[in-house]
């Protein structure tokens, strides 16, 4: 069950759910027409109210837990309308009464020139309120990520609440396509290893980042034949801390540890993740984060500043130390 603002005819590309004859205006949902399919696929527009949508989404996990059950804001800035019911059901809502939900939220996020309004779903604020591992908070980056990460929050048999940073241009980005096989083997995987084939033992400098920022990253780091290898989370919570140990043991040279993020330095994930890899630096890691400047909006109105802001992004990640 998909439920959001434009979900059926779409404000992006994963959204053409719903296809309709412009001459006798009937709909048709391909999703349906799979052949064997054992379940149904329910998709609404709602109304332009996050906190009445929302709500009514929770409501309905709480009464259908086999059911895969989404909301979708428009942009990933617009949940800030609902943030009622994410303080006082979806985060608390288990330490409050025992009441566990399985309630999927997708927010549009990532900075792409577009605006302080249409840029940020807030990451920072889920994060901040994460603990007793009451969510699960994730940011995939490829098709198969995607998918497995739906896949398990329905099968398996726990019920927490997934806060997804869902994509924007990497829905027509060919770094983010995924093969079939991709598709039907394997599972959800919490942090990703740079898939370059580079030679880990040259590699001097690991980045940790989250979405889009790792594909500029990673065409940088090409483009300059450096020695860094782009290591994406794709679950901040919980976050992979044992993953992480056992992707840095593969890099015996690397002591350069950096988190990049192209969210402003007090929001994004930087001051989240910072604690948690912090103790790294005990064993000899040097431990840095490139971010953009502190700002009380989430992002510039300007497309040109934005650009700019990218590319200083991009610079500070591979100036020498």
């Amino acid at each position: 069950r998909l439920m959001g603002e434009d979900s059926r005819r779409g404000t992006f590309s994963q959204r053409h759910s719903t296809l309709v004859d412009n001459n006798n205006e009937t709909r048709w949902v391909p999703l349906n027409t799979l052949p064997n399919a054992k379940a149904r696929f329910w998709v609404y527009d709602s109304l332009l109210s996050e906190y009445a949508a929302l709500g009514f989404e929770y409501g309905y996990a709480h009464g259908n837990t086999n059911a895969l059950v989404m909301w979708e804001a428009q942009f990933g800035d617009f949940v800030n309308g609902a943030q009622v019911v994410i303080d006082q059901y979806i985060v608390a809502a288990e330490d409050k009464w025992g009441q566990q939900n399985g309630l999927v939220m997708l927010l549009p996020h990532g900075f792409e020139g577009q605006g302080p309004e249409h840029s940020s779903a807030r990451l920072e604020r889920f994060l901040q309120q994460c603990a007793e591992d009451n969510i699960q908070v994730c940011y995939p980056t490829t098709g198969a990520q995607y998918f497995h990460m739906l896949r398990r929050q329905v099968m398996r048999e726990v019920r927490k609440p997934l806060v997804v940073m869902t994509p924007k241009q990497p829905l027509r980005m060919k770094q983010s396509r995924s093969l079939i096989d991709q598709l039907t083997t394997g599972g959800f995987e919490e942090i990703l290893d740079d898939p370059s084939g580079i030679d880990k033992s040259k590699v001097t400098r690991v980045v940790l980042c989250t979405g889009k920022v790792a594909w500029d990253a990673m065409i940088e780091r090409d483009k300059r034949a450096a020695n860094v290898a782009v290591v994406r989370i794709e679950q901040l919570y919980p976050f992979p801390i044992n993953g992480l140990h056992e992707v840095l043991k593969q890099y015996p040279n690397a002591k350069e540890l950096l988190w990049l993020q192209e969210e402003p330095e007090n929001m994004g994930a930087w001051r989240f993740v910072d604690h948690l890899v912090w103790p790294l630096k005990n064993q000899g890691y040097d431990w840095r984060h490139v971010a953009r400047v502190e700002s009380g909006s989430p992002a510039t109105g300007s497309k040109g500043i934005h650009d700019q802001e990218v590319a200083d992004l991009i610079e500070q990640t591979f100036a020498a130390w």
